[in-house]
């Protein structure tokens, strides 16, 4: 996961004026690499390089790649091959609402609950941006059974999931922003509340609203300002720990906009909160609250309860692109948990879904031994993985038995120059519609692994890996750009 997109678009400068011979391919390859290492201006970073020959696994350079080292969002990686081998590229959340209680005359005489299964995408990921599209779709729903009313109130059972909300040792520091969201069985609008600032003449605070409905679960602060055109734009944001209120500080020259996506706490009582808002909106009154079923005295019994609607989530193959290609945390923390449910369906974990993965991480001859996961999106500093690993890990899909499975990880890589998180890098090269490979960044810490294939027709898999640096990343970026580059133009026999 990329904390802070710094992307930088830049034309590589051309080791060579032609393709490199063949006569000379290790050397030269070799030595190439060692040149761009050493000519990076990040004299400090550790760095950790693994090259192999896609087609049978030849190493083709190998600099400390038995070393443990933090991989960032390169973690994704682990976490969505292990999802699309156990849960299946065809695998789709359900999300059920269930009404408890007798309906007399068009009146829920109890609850209406949601029993959560952990959908990481139920806002407008995949409905055009229509962030409450499922709430009124169950409203049309409840109509249609014949409630009108609900004496009872909106309950959120988010217990497919344990109730740790962030991942292990996270900073602190990041939680009010869109990549920390929290952690639930029931999420809407990836945990966010999407806000704007507009601008207004200067000196004049700006106009705050949000997304979705310009809901009354959180409280706004407006301390922002709008100031000269030609002033420096600044953001500035808050959210109070373990609170939902906000001030919003930030400076906007005359005539821009400022957008920003910021967490809430509790996705679950968020979700109903924001149900029960589209419900009285529909037509549909409701007498009690929004409850999180921790919060209630009895527990749902559904075999006892009527189902009203039952909401099927994009299949994981389309949430797997979006983790890989915008290096999304939340889809990545909930599929981990996904996996957890195999063992534990009640409750699972993150430790869950990292232990039941381990039997599919030794199958892609990673030494679980030695490998150290905490989370599933990268953000933890206690990830630790070698670069041998990472490049085991990509060798295993790119020959995994099952074609579907090969297709559907590689198309979820970023390419270089095209679309995601690699969309303005190595513009200009002939990496550029040609490599795929997943990013990663944290203060300090640098990965990007995936496939390039060069001009000769060789596909490399490849791992670099920088950390302890103090320097920008883009400097780190630019050394494993000119890599992948130099891969990409390399004119190599099979």
């Amino acid at each position: 996961m990329v904390l802070k997109r710094f992307l930088v678009p830049f034309v590589l400068l051309v080791l060579y004026p032609a393709p490199l011979a063949t006569a000379q391919v290790d050397t030269v390859l070799r030595d190439s690499i060692n040149q761009i290492l050493m000519e990076g201006t990040t004299p400090n970073a550790i760095w950790a390089v693994r090259i192999l020959k896609t087609g049978d696994g030849t190493p083709v350079y190998d600099r400390n790649g038995y070393t443990s080292l933090v991989p960032a969002s390169n973690t994704k990686l682990y976490t969505t091959a292990a999802a699309l081998a156990q849960l299946g590229p065809d695998f789709r959340y359900r999300t059920g609402l269930y009404a408890h209680g007798p309906v007399v005359d068009g009146v829920l005489h109890g609850p209406l609950v949601v029993q959560g299964s952990g959908d990481p995408v139920i806002g407008g990921r995949f409905t055009d941006g229509d962030i409450t599209q499922t709430f009124r779709a169950w409203a049309d729903s409840l109509k249609n059974v014949g409630i009108t009313r609900i004496e009872g109130d909106i309950v959120g059972d988010d217990d497919v999931f344990d109730d740790v909300p962030l991942g292990f040792s996270w900073s602190w520091d990041d939680e009010p922003f869109w990549y920390a969201a929290e952690i639930s069985g029931l999420s809407l609008n990836d945990n966010n509340v999407d806000f704007s600032i507009d601008s207004r003449s200067a000196a004049e605070p700006g106009v705050i609203s949000w997304v979705p409905l310009q809901t009354d679960y959180i409280r706004v602060q407006n301390a922002t300002v709008t100031v000269h055109p030609d002033s420096q734009f600044v953001e500035g944001y808050r959210r109070d720990r373990g609170t939902n209120n906000f001030t919003l500080y930030s400076r906007i020259p005359e005539g821009r906009t400022d957008p920003e996506s910021l967490t809430i706490t509790n996705p679950t009582l968020f979700f109903v909160h924001v149900l029960r808002e589209v419900l009285l909106r529909e037509g549909i009154s409701v007498s009690g609250l929004a409850r999180d079923v921790d919060d209630i005295a009895v527990l749902p019994e559904y075999a006892l309860m009527k189902r009203i609607a039952l909401h099927e989530s994009a299949a994981l193959s389309e949430i797997v692109h979006i983790i890989n290609k915008r290096s999304q945390n939340l889809y990545a923390e909930q599929i981990l948990k996904t996996i957890g449910t195999l063992r534990r369906p009640v409750g699972a974990s993150a430790r869950d879904g990292i232990w039941q993965s381990r039997h599919f991480f030794a199958e892609a001859r990673v030494d679980t031994s030695l490998l150290q996961l905490v989370d599933g999106s990268g953000l933890s500093r206690r990830n630790l993985v070698t670069a041998d690993m990472t490049a085991d890990l990509l060798q295993h899909m790119a020959h995994h038995p099952d074609s579907t499975m090969r297709r559907v990880f590689y198309a979820s890589l970023p390419v270089a120059g095209v679309d995601g998180t690699l969309s303005s890098r190595m513009r200009g090269t002939a990496a550029e519609g040609n490599l795929r490979a997943k990013t990663g960044t944290l203060g300090g810490a640098s990965a990007l692994s995936g496939y390039v294939t060069s001009v000769a027709g060789v596909t490399y898999t490849f791992v670099i890996m920088a950390n302890n640096y103090t320097g920008p990343s883009a400097d780190v970026r630019r050394v494993q750009d000119r890599i992948g580059a130099l891969l990409a133009r390399y004119a190599s026999s099979p």
